[in-house]
């Protein structure tokens, strides 16, 4: 009865230590492809919203003084004609 209380605790503690060992090879392999993607990502060639947000906002007053130029030339071409 010893013996058998002797093995299956030996089991146990050998299923516990593979259960440890698998998670840690877990969280160390979802660890890599984090830092992996992060690489990946870095070198594509993309902006902060910060940026888009500011270049955005000098297209809009661009398109803005556009239209009034446009505005303006026809009304100067309509007083010409």
């Amino acid at each position: 009865m010893q013996s058998e209380n002797k093995f299956l605790e030996d089991i146990s503690k050998l299923i516990n230590g593979a259960a440890g060992t698998l998670a840690g090879m877990g969280r160390e392999a979802e660890g890599n492809m984090k830092e992996k993607m992060r690489e990946w990502m870095g070198g594509l060639d993309m902006v902060s919203r910060d940026e888009f947000e500011a270049v955005k906002a000098i297209a809009v007053a661009a398109r803005e003084e556009a239209d009034a130029l446009k505005q303006r030339i026809a009304a100067l071409e309509a007083a010409k004609g």
